[in-house]
């Protein structure tokens, strides 16, 4: 696989840590990587399996993004921009990437909009067509209406997915863009990308440890750590000054520090630094972020606000929430505050840190990885001629034809589990989520809350294998006593109804889909009125007053690839499906299930759902809801109580 990643950093140097971090990471993987960096020339380290080019760089001061500056300091002119798109250009068909990503750009760098434009727009003109990905932190500075509306156009229009390089249970994408459902499906939540992520090596804490950004931003906390040194002197400090800050100032600072303050140039070994420091006082950038998680210092923050900026301050108050850092805002920074946020931090007893996806840069290479391999599927345009004749015999015969949708394995509000949301949401359908009682997680009913037309059934107890070895998977098979196994039915029922409130329905769904038929007779007595498995069903009732409504498609290669199977094949047993109702050789009361697992599709699978659904809504093919499905058949005021 071949890969172009393509950044500008215009302020400080985080934007283009995490693009190198992830190029490194693809290159590590085995995948021919170029890196394109269109800010101040610096190149990173560690890059020497890949590919690095330097266009003509530029830079903004402050937070003045539109005006953009040369190396010298000089306003850039057309030429410089013209210079940078030729040489943008010809690293793009030098390289004829199978994946392009832009870092930030479309939520972005906007003064840069036609230089980005022109590589996609090149890009999808090859053939093949890259699939082509956004890269964001996990924050992200909103702008004006009518931007977010120019930034969601240009993804749906020429992306295949975001990459949020974040974990939503510290920041949602959410918390600061307003997602949409015509983005929601693109978004991949790939856990933080670490620049380093070799563990590090904890030694004995001791001292203050100041570090800030590449630029001349950090300057005000720099000469305010100095000064909050001079009121500490029972601790050693050592200040990192970034790259950024000329040399006459870092002279200035050098000569203004206390004895026991060292002041020297930002180091190569900060992450030791910081592994065994006591305190880390630094901003809130990105990858401080990072360093702060993976070594689990006490810290005081200082996020950065000029301009407006608000990316550094939510980011400190989620990690203040957590209990992991101070914080002292810039307005009120002082040598004063700041020593009294020290005192506050080294006060705190250490905390254990909550689990946070921090190996976001392999997250990205998977990613990335399964589009490729995906991509077969995705350009194919499939021949669903099979269905269309089956449907036209079935109303030649006065067959009619339903389908519903059964999703199995879900547990939690994941980004899984968004996508298929919003999936039913476009498709205007109804879906039955078959959860596991045993480990339904809090977020899955505060999530179905406002799903109407999405309703969960029971899937079982714990989706435990109890088979023998030398026989096919099950929980609920013959080969266990049929008391043990009701009880756990029963149990799972009022579990998943004490957490899933009203969106349950009580039917009930084994896993793997095999059931013996003598746990069937129990089912009722439980507080079940349906049951649904695979394939046609022998009997509508197996059970006086239990409905069994089966599934019948499922796209997934589960013996072979894992991916999706041979979509031939599957609309010929969707057809296949058709015909035996019209010959009675199934219920035709029965509707035909779609049976997906949302947590293991790839983006193969992805796409013929969304091509499935979009041809029944063209071919005005009824999508019923799990609720009308269970009550299709035998709508006595019983069953309408029991849902």
């Amino acid at each position: 696989m071949r890969v172009l990643i393509a950044v500008t950093h215009l302020l400080g140097a985080g934007h283009l840590t995490r693009a190198a971090a992830l190029a490194r990471a693809f290159a590590q993987a085995g995948h021919e990587t170029t890196l394109v960096s269109g800010g101040s020339a610096a190149k990173p380290q560690g890059l020497d399996r890949l590919t690095f080019v330097q266009l003509p760089p530029v830079r903004t001061i402050g937070t003045d993004f539109k005006t953009l500056l040369d190396e010298d300091g000089r306003p850039v002119d057309n030429f410089r921009l013209a210079h940078r798109r030729i040489l943008l250009l010809d690293t793009l068909r030098a390289a004829r990437p199978d994946i392009v990503i832009t870092e930030l750009f479309p939520f972005g760098r906007r003064v840069l909009a036609d230089e980005f434009m022109m590589l996609i727009a090149d890009a999808r003109r090859m053939n093949p067509r890259p699939r082509t990905l956004c890269s964001i932190r996990d924050i992200l500075a909103l702008p004006k209406p009518e931007r977010i509306e120019e930034a969601h156009a240009r993804l749906v229009e020429n992306y295949d997915g975001i990459l949020v390089h974040g974990d939503p249970a510290i920041v949602p994408l959410e918390a600061t863009w307003p997602v949409d459902e015509r983005i929601r499906p693109l978004i991949r939540y790939t856990g933080y990308v670490d620049e380093n992520p070799e563990p590090m090596q904890p030694g004995e804490r001791k001292g203050i440890l100041v570090s800030g950004g590449s630029s001349t931003a950090s300057l005000p906390l720099y000469r305010a750590a100095i000064a909050a040194a001079r009121e500490m002197a029972d601790k050693q400090w050592r200040i990192l000054v970034g790259r950024g800050v000329e040399e006459a100032a870092f002279q200035e600072l050098k000569a203004n520090a206390p004895a026991h303050a060292l002041v020297e140039r930002a180091r190569p070994d900060f992450r030791s630094l910081l592994a065994q420091a006591e305190l880390s006082i630094s901003q809130a950038g990105y990858n401080t972020a990072v360093d702060l998680l993976r070594s689990n210092v006490k810290s005081v923050l200082v996020p950065f606000e000029a301009g407006h900026e608000t990316e550094q301050r939510l980011r400190a108050e989620r990690l203040k929430a957590l209990g992991l850092a101070e914080i002292v805002f810039e307005e009120t920074l002082s040598p004063q505050t700041l020593a009294d946020a020290v005192r506050r931090g080294l006060s705190h007893a250490s905390v254990t840190l909550p689990p946070v996806s921090l190996d976001g840069a392999r997250e990205s290479v998977s990613i990335a990885e399964s589009l490729l391999l995906a991509r077969p599927a995705l350009q194919r345009s499939f021949d669903w001629s099979p269905v269309k004749q089956a449907l036209e015999r079935a109303k030649d015969n006065d067959c009619p034809v339903g389908l519903w949708w059964r999703d199995d394995d879900a547990v939690a509000d994941t980004p899984q589990l968004d996508r298929l949301l919003s999936l039913v949401s476009r498709a205007k359908a109804g879906i039955a989520l078959a959860v596991i009682p045993r480990k339904i997680e809090p977020s899955l009913g505060m999530r179905l809350k406002g799903e109407h037309t999405a309703f969960a059934l029971v899937h079982g107890w714990a989706h435990g294998n109890h088979a023998p070895l030398d026989q096919k998977k099950a929980e609920f098979g013959a080969h266990r006593r049929i008391d043990v196994m009701a009880r756990e039915a029963e149990r799972g029922l009022h579990l998943a109804r004490e957490r899933l409130g009203s969106r349950l329905l009580p039917v009930f769904v084994p896993p793997w889909n095999r059931i013996s038929p003598q746990l069937a007779q129990h089912l009722p007595g439980a507080g079940f009125i349906g049951l649904s498995t695979f394939n046609d069903r022998k009997a509508a009732s197996p059970a006086p007053g239990l409905l069994q409504v089966n599934t019948h498609i499922d796209p997934i290669d589960w013996r072979g690839t894992r991916s999706l199977a041979d979509p031939a094949l599957l609309i010929d047993s969707l057809a296949s499906a058709i015909d035996r109702r019209i010959k009675g050789e199934a219920d035709r009361d029965e509707p035909i299930g779609l049976l997906t697992h949302h947590l293991v599709h790839d983006e193969a699978i992805w796409s013929f759902c969304e091509q499935l659904l979009m041809q029944l809504a063209l071919l005005e093919v009824p999508l019923l809801r799990p609720d009308e499905a269970f009550l299709s058949e035998a709508g006595s005021q019983p069953r309408l109580d029991a849902l």
